[in-house]
């Protein structure tokens, strides 16, 4: 009955021939290709975990008196929305956890990002025909971005109202436009009281929406434009070498998938943050000492906190020093990130198309580039925690200030000048090689055949694999010889058995957090924070 009835709906709509052809989709077996992966798999948890917040979350300004299990804020005068945080955090089943997950995935979320456009970079996955989807990927970062902000400003504790507070002297920072924007964005004058929704509605809305949207372009061009991969045996300009879709790709990826909620799970039981019973509720009165935002914009703070005091007077407006660090210096970053394809086949005169990555030591130039400015925002973020480096060395707070001045200058010139120099000994060494033994399961239906050296074709074998070299050697063998195509039976088991490890984890997990969270949400209830 049931193939009958598969059969009838082929029949109108044609979809046996497209399932056909995406589970012969191949896909590279380069483990950086799945940090794309990590992040759509991050996404996911975010708005799973996101979706069970929402239900307990009330983002509400209005002023109310607490008396819930927290002990030591009893009394107090606070926000509902922080409030509601508390609840979920003391009161409401799993609340803690889901909170702490949701945070973490979002720290891993933009972390994953980071790295995989570094990936792209370094291997110059952006250049033709890929500059769209490189345009993409850096729009996906700025939505997580945006996203990470929104969210951390929702609970109305003091460290992230202080936050809210900053973010308030970027906007008012903008010349001619500032204070326009200001009330347009905040709804009055800081702290104005439509802010906690309108951050509600385009955290849990609008940018998620965007990612999704952004998210699903960036794999259809994937999908169209077929995968990149590293230069190697059998490996051409116009094929795919790698590991087909169905079943080993999506045996890895379904191991990968149960591996991060694994970890996140485990961070978020674990490895506490952001406990905003700690902070307190905000007061624009007050603001918390060694106040220092989630990683992913530390860099911001740092560059506020360097940037001398200069005030420039234009045509009788002023601008203010803080506009420098805080706007103008993202949007140089974000807009070189956009041009940069562009910029470097306009440099070197490359205007091809590529399909087979470079390797870092290739490109002396790309990389010494890349590696320096990483380095300046690397600098920049520790930079933002000045005060605790000078609380943590006894020393005050200007020395550092002025040591950091100098290194954010320094370290990116010698970290790109020695970068530079050791590309170009390993090219002049010859100790980067192509690996001639090794090959990888082949390209799929449609894909021209794989050549040897010798530029005969090379015929399939038995077991399905289509496109593999001769080969006399036992399976043993080649396994040990790290021949991953010889034994696909393997890495399909070896994939399964890491997801069933993965979803055994999570099953412990739960068990454990259970019975913890209830201990330690009655020694907060009984002892207040100090017990």
């Amino acid at each position: 009955m049931m193939r009958r009835l598969v059969r009838w709906v082929d029949e109108r709509l044609g979809g046996t021939h497209f399932a056909r052809e995406a589970l012969n989709k191949v896909f590279p077996d380069h483990w950086s290709f799945m940090l794309g992966e990590v992040a759509m798999y991050c996404f996911v948890i975010l708005v799973a975990t996101g979706t069970y917040l929402t239900f307990f979350f009330n983002p509400s300004p209005q002023d109310v008196v607490y008396h819930g299990s927290y002990k030591a804020l009893r009394g107090v005068h606070m926000s509902e929305a922080y409030r509601s945080t508390l609840r979920i955090s003391f009161d409401v089943r799993a609340g803690l956890v889901m909170r702490q997950i949701h945070h973490w995935t979002a720290l891993l979320f933009v972390a994953v990002i980071v790295v995989h456009l570094c990936r792209v970079f370094f291997t110059g996955a952006f250049r033709k025909p890929r500059e769209l989807n490189w345009m993409v990927g850096v729009t996906l970062l700025v939505l997580a971005l945006a996203n990470g902000f929104t969210g951390y400003s929702l609970p109305d504790d003091l460290l992230s109202g202080t936050g809210l507070r900053v973010a308030y002297s970027f906007v008012l920072s903008i010349p001619v436009v500032g204070t326009w924007l200001a009330f347009l964005i905040f709804g009055g004058e800081f702290p104005a009281g439509d802010i906690l929704n309108r951050l509600f509605v385009i955290h849990i809305l609008v940018v998620p929406v965007l990612i999704g949207v952004v998210l699903s372009a960036h794999l259809a061009i994937l999908w169209r434009q077929k995968h990149s991969q590293f230069r190697g045996r059998g490996r051409k300009e116009h094929n795919v070498v790698g590991s087909k879709l169905w079943p080993t790709y999506t045996m890895k990826s379904g191991a990968l998938f149960a591996a991060v909620i694994a970890i996140v799970a485990l961070l978020g039981g674990l490895a506490q943050i952001n406990p905003i019973w700690l902070y307190g509720p905000f007061t624009p009165a007050a603001v918390s000492t060694g106040a220092q935002p989630d990683w992913y914009l530390g860099w911001t703070e740092g560059a506020i906190r360097l940037f001398p005091p200069w005030d420039i007077h234009i045509f009788h407006h002023t601008i203010s020093e803080v506009f420098w660090p805080s706007i103008a210096l993202p949007g140089i970053t974000f807009l070189l990130l956009y041009l940069w394809p562009f910029l470097e086949a306009r440099f070197t005169g490359d205007h091809e198309e590529h399909h087979l990555l470079d390797r870092p030591s290739d490109r002396p130039v790309r990389t010494a580039i890349g590696i320096g400015v990483l380095a300046f925002y690397v600098v920049l973020t520790v930079a933002g925690g000045q005060d605790i480096i000078a609380q943590k060395l006894q020393v005050s707070v200007v020395p550092v200030t002025r040591t950091l001045q100098v290194l954010v200058f320094v370290v990116p010139i010698i970290a790109a000048l020695f970068t530079w120099r050791l590309c170009r000994d390993i090219r002049k060494s010859g100790s980067v090689r192509i690996e001639e033994g090794q090959t990888e399961i082949p390209v799929g239906p449609n894909e021209e055949p794989l050549v040897d050296e010798d530029g005969e074709a090379i015929v399939g074998t038995a077991g399905g694999t289509v496109g593999m070299p001769p080969d006399d050697r036992s399976a043993d063998a080649r396994a040990d010889a790290g021949d991953e195509a010889a034994v696909p039976a393997h890495r399909s088991l070896l994939a399964a058995g890491s997801t069933v490890a993965g979803l055994a984890v999570l099953a412990y997990l739960r068990r454990r957090l259970t019975r913890r969270g209830r201990r330690v949400i009655e020694v907060y209830r009984r002892d207040g924070p100090g017990g």
